[in-house]
């Protein structure tokens, strides 16, 4: 869509302010030997929960759980958006001038607007992990959310000619990167960004490829598509496309900006596989102080996994999509037909905090579940979790729940994947009925080793991953 043109004014830069890390000596940025790395000759990346207090750009500990929940729901309310292509437009500025064509060359001209339409995205924030990622020549470190349901990596990015949000650490300054280049609007990538982003780009007046990412919660980030070496430890790749992001709003916590593991050709996975393969895999960690997870890109050990197989979708081919079908509750099965879990398409996300399930399904869990903690005294809804019990999900005795999935592949739940503590007195089950389509949240992934095998078209889960 053409960009509308609006009066100049000068804008005002807005530099985030850095944080200062929170350091514990339980804490460490190393990728310990987890069982289901060993042999593996993958990229390696350590992976933290976004309210651990060993997290690189923690949210606040404070954070109430009804937050959380709000956020949460907005990002379903946006993959919901996006598997319904349901258009949406919000305008944002952005300053296109100051885009160089050349590695560190920004304009000084007259500045201009742009007002740029966009359309629905997956939300970021509360419910998804981070780690680290290197950046230019030299290459500096940023911590960035990880996220299965977005292409296009981004950061922000100096001078933000409109906006930043709060970040760990220094912004990324691509005139100290040499490596570091601006894409054009004819190269294929700019065009690439329609499927990457779900919203079209734009050409600022000296021929840079502008990107336009927008999530459900009203966070959104805007800027210059852009390409530089990316590098994770002693691991460098050159000419990978990000987008280096001049006006980035919403709650981000206070990472740098998103990597992007959906099947899409710009995203991570995608850029890195002719050299690393195509799958990647991760460890959810909990929130506890010491706890850490990982992110693995490249070859793992496949024997350790059982399988279901990715499942194709015309909805949406950049997410992954996956049959369920079946729950047992204490070893028994729930009382629905085996079509009540087909009838509505199933998402794995590593960034949906509380499970959806279809409404026939949820309801005969909810009704298995309480019958199974009879004993146990109940406690008011909280938010959309009507199934809550008085106490910490720790220190109560629950059911054994298991996920089922085509092929075979099951997930056993432990108490901390059935029950989410809503506040010091109250947990409540970590699911909810789903509206247009079933998603496994992160809770119930939490301490699993999760595989995605795209060349083979596969998800495997494994247990004891994080140990």
């Amino acid at each position: 869509m053409a960009l509308l043109r609006l009066l100049a004014i000068s804008l005002l830069f807005a530099v985030a302010t850095p944080v200062r890390d929170i350091a514990h000596d339980a804490c460490s940025s190393e990728v310990k030997d987890f069982q289901h790395l060993n042999n593996s000759s993958g990229l390696h990346l350590t992976l933290h929960h976004p309210q651990s207090p060993c997290s690189p750009a923690p949210l606040p500990a404070d954070l109430p759980f009804s937050a959380v929940l709000a956020h949460d729901g907005a990002r379903v309310a946006s993959l919901a958006a996006r598997l319904a292509k349901t258009p949406s437009s919000r305008p944002t500025l952005l300053d296109e001038s100051r885009a160089g064509s050349s590695s560190s060359s920004s304009p000084d001209d007259e500045s201009s607007l742009a007002s740029v339409p966009l359309g629905p995205g997956t939300s970021v924030g509360v419910g998804n992990y981070v780690t680290r990622m290197g950046l230019g020549t030299p290459a500096k470190s940023y911590v960035m959310v990880v996220d299965t349901g977005s292409s296009l990596t981004w950061l922000q990015c100096s001078p933000c000619v409109v906006s930043c949000h709060r970040q760990s650490g220094p912004v990324f300054n691509p005139k100290a990167s040499s490596s570091y280049t601006s894409v054009s609007c004819s190269a294929q990538q700019c065009s690439d960004l329609t499927t990457a982003t779900l919203n079209p780009a734009s050409c600022s007046t000296s021929n840079v490829c502008i990107y336009q990412a927008s999530y459900g919660d009203s966070s959104f980030s805007v800027g210059y598509l852009s390409k530089d070496t990316v590098s994770f430890g002693s691991t460098s790749v050159p000419n990978f496309y990000y987008g280096c992001g001049q006006d980035n709003e919403g709650l981000f916590g206070q990472s740098a900006g998103l990597i992007g593991l959906a099947r899409n050709k710009l995203s991570l996975l995608y850029q890195l596989a002719p050299s690393m393969g195509y799958s990647f895999s991760y460890c959810l960690p909990t929130s506890s102080s010491s706890s850490s997870g990982y992110l693995s890109i490249g070859s793992y050990n496949p024997g350790q996994y059982s399988y279901t197989p990715m499942a194709s979708s015309s909805l949406d081919d950049s997410l992954y999509f996956i049959k369920m079908t079946g729950i047992k509750v204490a070893g028994k099965p729930l009382s629905v037909s085996s079509s009540a879990y087909s009838s509505l398409p199933t998402i794995i996300d590593s960034g949906t905090v509380i499970t959806r399930l279809p409404t026939g399904v949820y309801s005969a869990l909810s009704k298995a579940v309480a019958g199974a903690m009879k004993g146990t005294p109940r406690a008011s809804a909280f938010s959309i979790l009507d199934t809550c019990f008085q106490g910490q999900a720790a220190r109560l005795r629950v059911p054994e729940v298991t996920m089922a999935f085509a092929g075979g592949a099951a997930l056993k739940l432990a108490a901390r994947n059935l029950l989410v503590d809503v506040d010091s007195a109250t947990t409540c089950l970590a699911f909810a009925p789903a509206r247009s389509a079933a998603i496994i949240g992160n809770t119930q992934q939490q301490t699993f080793s999760v595989v995605y095998d795209v060349k083979n078209s596969k998800i495997g889960f494994a247990a004891g991953g994080c140990s």
